[in-house]
């Protein structure tokens, strides 16, 4: 009913009467209970709280559904294949090497050809294998520079800068990262090693017909002195230990390359038998020859294969474990 149609309440004020606190109490009283009925019951009030409830019900349990599926394991994508992952790697490798290609060209090909014009006017030119091993060994310089020492900062750099962890998320072989990263070092050399070995052979006055064989020593002596030059990157504890050992490495290569074999001091030989880069001057050296033994190229070569190898296999386990190790 509405709060007009009910009769106003009783004023003792009006009929002449005081009006005292329990009177003027049981007037609220009846104004306030007429109120709750024009009003009617709270239907609204708990229209409102029920929907406010059914919500929260509603949102928990969409909260709990969430939770549930953040909780259930997601497959991994499927592992990239291998020649994939390689040609990804050594694309985007080579196109970060590609910026500063001139200067290492340059560095790589003159401090070769620097060593062969000084010994030029040092050695005996007329002693054949004198000049081939000079010619060799510094050919072959060019390689360990930018395979071994070069390679060899690059992977301290990624260690020191937490970048391997990028290569590690990646659906893709340890293996890939590394052979396509040394490849793309690796390809550097070959107009360096090209320059060398022609100046060289013209400087000594050694024939040029056996310088095919640059192409399998190119290769093989980049892969294995690549492998060398990523486990020392990736194995050293800081990036200046690995610039360092890295710089050590093609100093080792350097006169263990140039310097003929029966002329070395006693057991400093076996240390060139161990360095897969004196079999690669070997072959080269042999290739100036007038008739060359292909059984000891064929052994020489399958020996820088089987070390690239090695050397490859333990960088990939040295990528993991540089990438998992606390920094």
């Amino acid at each position: 009913m509405p709060l007009a149609e009910h009769p106003a309440p009783w004023s003792a004020h009006e009929h002449g009467y005081p009006v005292t606190a329990a009177a003027a109490y049981d007037a609220a009283g009846q104004i306030a209970g007429r109120a709750v009925e024009v009003a009617g019951p709270p239907t609204e009030t708990v229209s409102i709280v029920e929907r406010t409830a059914d919500t929260l019900d509603r949102s928990v349990g969409g909260f709990s559904q969430a939770v549930a599926v953040a909780d259930t394991p997601v497959p991994l994508p499927p592992s990239t294949p291998f020649r994939a992952a390689l040609g990804a790697v050594y694309v985007g490798q080579l196109a970060r090497a590609r910026v500063a290609r001139v200067p290492l060209l340059f560095v790589a090909a003159f401090q070769s050809l620097g060593i062969m014009l000084l010994l030029r006017g040092v050695v005996d030119v007329g002693n054949e294998t004198t000049s081939e091993q000079v010619v060799a060994g510094s050919t072959v310089l060019v390689v360990a520079f930018v395979a071994l020492n070069l390679l060899a900062q690059r992977f301290g750099a990624l260690r020191a800068a937490g970048a391997l962890d990028y290569y590690l998320t990646l659906p893709v072989p340890g293996s890939a990262v590394v052979l396509g990263t040394a490849a793309s070092y690796a390809s550097f050399a070959v107009p360096g090693m090209i320059i060398t070995a022609v100046v060289g052979s013209l400087l000594y006055g050694l024939p040029l017909s056996g310088l095919w064989l640059l192409l399998p020593v190119a290769v093989m002596a980049g892969a294995s002195l690549a492998g060398i030059g990523a486990v020392i990157g990736l194995l050293a504890p800081r990036q200046e230990l690995a610039t360092v050992a890295g710089q050590v490495g093609m100093s080792v290569v350097l006169f263990l390359g140039i310097i003929p074999a029966d002329r070395l001091p006693l057991g400093i030989d076996v240390l060139r038998d161990l360095l897969p880069s004196t079999y690669a001057v070997d072959v080269l050296a042999g290739a100036f020859q007038p008739s060359v033994n292909w059984g000891m190229v064929t052994v020489d070569l399958l020996v820088c294969t089987l070390v690239a190898f090695v050397t490859l296999l333990a960088a990939s386990i040295a990528l993991r474990r540089a990438g998992n190790a606390p920094r």
